[in-house]
């Protein structure tokens, strides 16, 4: 493609969206791992990953999808599945040594409370160590699902077509996403004692963070 003193074709993973190079320097400059977090139209992806030579190395990797297995039955999308994601991430890279890393958010728009930053809440309710600003971090009752809950309760009174129709996925999985707060709490309480499990098992120092709750 075309290069002149006055244009210069960007690479391609920057012109497909993917990359942005300057910030991905600062990044590997610091000398952490990094703590990858993207979202699809489907599902919320962490990983954790240390560039290499050859190409980044994922150490390692937490998908949405790995919900259902601790009885998870809500959105794979939404940021409550986006906190627990965050939780096994940041156990899962505890129990490899990693203690601290810095977060990447690719393209997406550091929005105050996103997705993305729910991820991190996860991570960091791990013990995992990760610099940020407080104020970027969702509140809790968004993080537990409690929004949704109370427009649920005021959907249901006034249309329950629609409530059926707009919840249906969840009804479909047998949750009324009233009850929403509640089952989260569940889940991420399995979540923490699967991974307190394993900390005991391969005699390795439980995180601070949770020995304090």
């Amino acid at each position: 493609m075309a290069r002149t003193g006055r244009y210069k074709v960007r690479f391609r993973r920057r012109r497909e969206g993917k990359t942005n190079y300057y910030k991905r320097r600062g990044m590997i400059k610091s000398g952490l791992p990094r703590l990858v977090v993207r979202r699809t139209n489907r599902y919320i992806i962490a990983q954790v990953v240390v560039p290499r030579v050859m190409g980044d190395e994922v150490i390692v990797s937490a998908t949405s999808k790995e919900l259902a297995g601790f009885g998870w039955k809500g959105s794979l999308k939404n940021t409550s599945s986006a906190y627990l994601v965050g939780l096994i991430v940041g156990y899962k890279a505890l129990l490899k040594g990693v203690k601290k890393v810095i977060l990447d958010i690719g393209l997406h728009r550091p929005i105050k409370g996103a997705r993305v930053f729910a991820v991190l809440k996860g991570a960091l309710d791990t013990g995992l160590e990760v610099p940020h600003g407080e104020e970027v971090l969702p509140d809790e009752d968004r993080i537990s699902g409690k929004h949704i809950a109370e427009y649920v309760e005021k959907l249901k009174g006034e249309n329950e077509a629609l409530y059926r129709a707009r919840f249906s996925q969840y009804l479909a999985k047998g949750l009324d996403p009233v009850d929403l707060p509640k089952h989260f709490e569940e889940v991420r309480d399995r979540i923490k004692n699967y991974y307190m499990g394993w900390f005991k098992k391969l005699n390795i120092e439980v995180p601070q963070e949770t020995e304090e709750e």
